[in-house]
């Protein structure tokens, strides 16, 4: 797969509820790595569609009746939504359908749902305490991709220009792939966000 970062989330360790961000693959091994924090899916929480953040998400929901929280399917383009080649998602149900602006709790945690389109149309993040759960908006030292249909670029910018408005620089960021960076990392130094700082 794509090796994209999925996310259990607990108020403290050992709390019996977590949340599961982008759950893109192999729900069996997730539900046993939940069994073995001693945890249960309070809900499963969905950046955005892109098939190596969803794969899971019906599986995953159906076998534990945790609610999904997500964008609407319908705002990511069909040819994107489908699986773009790699494979196909089996088609979820979302619970409750996310915008950006929302602020939901789950598993004892208070998240702050913002919008952030630009690598998609419906891409959203969770800011929690310190922690911001990006996707596939920045990484350490890189974006997400624009060139697959419904991304943007100006639009990446402005959902980054935005996040660094509103949050510290030391806020953790737990991107889509890769290792965790802090905002003011990739504001400094990430070479696709030069123009952010000029």
């Amino acid at each position: 797969m794509a090796r994209t970062n999925c996310y259990v989330v607990q108020a403290e360790r050992g709390a019996p509820e977590a949340a599961v961000i982008d759950p893109g693959d192999d729900a069996s091994a997730l539900r046993l790595e939940l069994a073995r924090l001693g945890t249960t899916c309070a809900a499963v929480l969905v950046t955005h569609a892109d098939v190596d953040h969803v794969g899971a998400v019906n599986e995953l929901a159906s076998g534990t009746g945790a609610p999904v929280y997500a964008p609407a399917r319908e705002r990511m383009p069909a040819e994107r939504a489908k699986g773009l080649g790699w494979y196909s998602v089996q088609p979820y149900a979302v619970d409750t359908t996310l915008e950006g602006g929302e602020a939901i709790t789950v598993a004892g945690i208070g998240f702050d749902v913002l919008a952030i389109p630009g690598h998609s149309p419906d891409h959203v993040a969770f800011a929690a305490e310190e922690a911001l759960f990006s996707g596939d908006l920045v990484f350490a030292g890189s974006v997400g991709r624009v060139d697959l249909p419904g991304g943007d670029w100006e639009t990446l910018l402005e959902s980054t220009r935005a996040l660094a408005e509103r949050f510290p620089p030391d806020t953790t960021i737990y991107p889509g792939h890769g290792p965790p960076t802090t905002l003011g990392a990739e504001l400094e130094r990430n070479p696709f966000l030069a123009e952010l700082r000029a």
